[in-house]
């Protein structure tokens, strides 16, 4: 009788689903505890288990913003960053490029590197690009450096020499003789031994800067877990999709940055849809991916912190980050969103978020500035008594003075049309990000379906796919936690990546094949373990590169790329072709869960349905004309509406989420308990 967790850590909530032998689901959101996240953890998983046996827990994964935060607010340790010499100022300079209103300040002050020009030092030593040594280790030097960094109080080194992907052995040695003085060193060719100096070694110091703060955090949740009596292993999910053990990801940090969305796009993903957009809608930010033929889009390159617009990312802010990721566009636009009156008296909605500490106004903790959540409870979207699972009371009261002291008043309109234009400002920031995804990128979104879960996403859905002609919208079952359910999908995986000119691939790829396999500890050729094999391919001469799938047959490799090369940038070429890097994924297939299902009527974590036909409450919408009476139903009340479906404006709501069906819209029963609302898409 085994259970499995799922806990995903957001910047407002953390969701946790508990699913048992049968398929029951029970779910929990609590407000995170930013001061120790574990502490948000422990109190979500305390309130989904109730009489369940602590230990008849056999798997817990987790999915957490902890290694983006420690970098976005320079919380990480302090790293001193060894390299080849003449190239010590590398990360110093840094690579920095002037976007949105960057490009007009005349006293633009570059952001800060993430490691201090007295922190960088320099060995002498040099390894060409096919692996030969052009000049010998100085260990003395080496040496030195360590007894200097030990002296300055720094206790974890970053080791990124020139080429060393095409030969590791100076930074092996390198590693060897810092250990000396230092307790923690990090090595290039251990995080990521690709091409390209300045995105290794970010890569490379940004997994020792977080490193330690990860595995702090992991010891401590194992250890609370213990407390209550959890003793199963912990997973944690990577950036890629795939979910390695506690101790991996203590030890490639890095490798969890884009770990909560990741969770996300796989609930999307498993929805049954094979052309979809996943919209993710949460408390701080709204996070977009393009899933095609049921696989989500991946990069090999992320920024961290970076800038740019309407939820893309520019190459030169931020830092970037070498290592698998599906490939999102994110903009600050989440139910804590703070909406405000700039200078110019233009109305704003975010980035900023109130977060849950104290939240918005309505919250009744102390925030007293009016956000997006504030904004639709205004609207009538929001049952006040049962938000958040009824575990965060909201005050309509609080809410319509934060709305009329700091947007009603200072625009000279009423207080409806301040909520609603702050509910449109939100659609509109996250449609930008559908916009990256899609437009932007040649895609022809008309042709996809909206996938929308977070526990915010389903009331902007329908408005924001109106924007791009699209017709419908699917909002899965638990879509409030949709990415902690996601996390009880995902398969242990581990990648490997090696630059590598004029390689055997057969060599290569076994190579990387029994590294991967010795992460998971998996036997390869056993049930469930697969092994996937992909390049980086290019034209020859041409600096750039795209990840195509292996063939042994260098014309199918050839032709797989040029395709590819098509769909990425709408033009036939073809030419000359030539590998950069091999990739290997080692995927060891985790259970595959029963099929959900609610639990019974009786369950106490479970609100009784209404009766047909359903209540209603005033909600807006300008189509009716205002605030006008609007039916509220559940799931299960949905499917006895008279022919199966309810015409908008309606609200249906679930113990995590709200679903709102504008004017125009449809909302009927769908497969696995979702709800799909259809309309004109324009």
């Amino acid at each position: 009788m085994s259970h499995a967790i799922g806990v995903d850590v957001g910047g407002t909530f953390t969701d946790v689903v508990l699913s048992g032998p049968g398929g029951e689901i029970s779910v929990a959101k609590r407000l995170s505890t930013h001061g120790d996240p574990a502490d948000g953890v422990v109190a979500g998983i305390t309130a989904v288990l109730g009489d369940t046996a602590p230990s008849s827990v056999t798997r817990v994964v987790h999915a957490t913003t902890l290694a983006t935060n420690a970098i976005l607010e320079r919380r990480g340790v302090r790293v001193a960053y060894v390299t080849t010499r003449g190239f010590r100022s590398a990360i110093p300079l840094g690579r920095y490029a002037r976007v949105e209103e960057d490009r007009y300040d005349l006293w633009f002050d570059p952001p800060a590197p993430p490691v201090a020009a007295g922190d960088c030092f320099e060995v002498p030593e040099r390894i060409g690009s096919r692996g030969e040594v052009l000049e010998p280790l100085d260990e003395a030097a080496v040496a030195g450096v360590g007894t200097e960094i030990a002296r300055r109080g720094i206790t974890t080194a970053a080791v990124c020499l020139l080429h060393s992907y095409a030969n590791p052995a100076h930074e092996q040695r390198v590693a060897r003789i810092l250990r000396v003085s230092v307790p923690t060193v990090v090595i290039s060719s251990e995080v990521w031994p690709e091409l390209r100096e300045y995105e290794r070694a970010t890569t490379t110091i940004m997994s020792a800067y977080v490193g330690p703060v990860m595995a702090g955090y992991l010891r401590r949740l194992a250890s609370r877990l213990a407390g209550i009596g959890i003793t199963a292993p912990v997973h944690v999910m990577d950036s890629g999709g795939g979910v390695m053990s506690a101790e991996l990801a203590a030890r490639r940090a890095v490798a969890t940055i884009e770990s909560g969305p990741a969770a996300g796009v796989l609930a999307a993903a498993a929805s049954g849809y094979p052309d979809a957009i996943s919209f993710d809608m949460g408390g701080t930010t709204a996070k977009t991916c393009v899933i095609r033929d049921g696989r989500p889009e991946i990069t090999h390159e992320f920024h961290v912190g970076g800038r740019g617009s309407f939820g893309g990312r520019r190459a030169g802010t931020g830092v970037p980050i070498k290592t698998p990721a599906v490939d999102l566009a994110e903009v600050g636009a989440g139910g804590g969103s703070v909406a405000w009156v700039d200078a110019a008296g233009t109305l704003r909605a975010g980035p900023r978020s109130a977060g849950s500490e104290p939240g918005p106004a309505c919250y009744g903790l102390g925030g007293d500035e009016p956000t997006v959540t504030d904004a639709n409870l205004v609207l009538g979207y929001l049952d006040p008594a049962s938000f958040a699972s009824g575990t965060v009371p909201l005050s309509a009261d609080l809410a319509g003075e934060a709305v009329d002291r700091h947007l009603a008043g200072p625009l000279g309109v009423g207080r409806a049309e301040a909520a609603y234009a702050v509910h449109e400002i939100a659609n509109a920031s996250m449609g930008s990000a559908v916009h990256v995804v899609t437009v932007q990128r040649g895609i022809d979104p008309r042709g996809f379906v909206m996938v929308a879960f977070g526990g915010a996403g389903p009331m902007h859905a329908a408005r924001v796919a109106s924007r791009f002609g699209i017709s419908t919208v699917v909002v899965p079952a638990y879509c409030g936690v949709g990415s902690a359910a996601g996390l009880l999908t995902a398969d242990l995986s581990a990648d490997r990546v090696l630059s590598a000119l004029d390689a055997d691939p057969a060599r290569v790829f076994a190579s990387l094949t029994e590294a991967a396999a010795a992460d998971l500890d998996a036997d390869l050729g056993s049930p469930g373990v697969s092994v996937t094999c992909s390049a980086d391919v290019r034209f020859a001469g041409q600096a750039h590169d795209l990840t195509v799938p292996w063939s042994d047959s260098p014309g199918e490799l050839a032709a797989r790329f040029f395709a590819g090369y098509r769909q990425v940038y709408g033009i036939e070429q073809e030419g000359p072709v030539e590998i950069v890097s091999y990739r290997v994924r080692v995927t060891r297939a985790a259970p595959d869960p029963p099929p959900a299902r609610r639990p019974p009527p009786t369950h106490p974590r479970r609100r009784p349905d209404p009766p047909w036909p359903p209540a209603t409450r005033r909600a807006y919408f300008p189509e009716a004309g205002g605030y006008v009476p609007v039916p509220v139903l559940t799931r299960a009340c949905l499917a006895r509406a008279p022919g199966g479906a309810v015409t908008g404006p309606a609200i249906v709501e679930d113990a995590e989420s709200t679903i709102v069906v504008p004017p125009g819209w449809t909302a009927r029963p769908g497969r696995k308990d979702a709800v799909v609302l259809t309309g004109a898409g324009t």
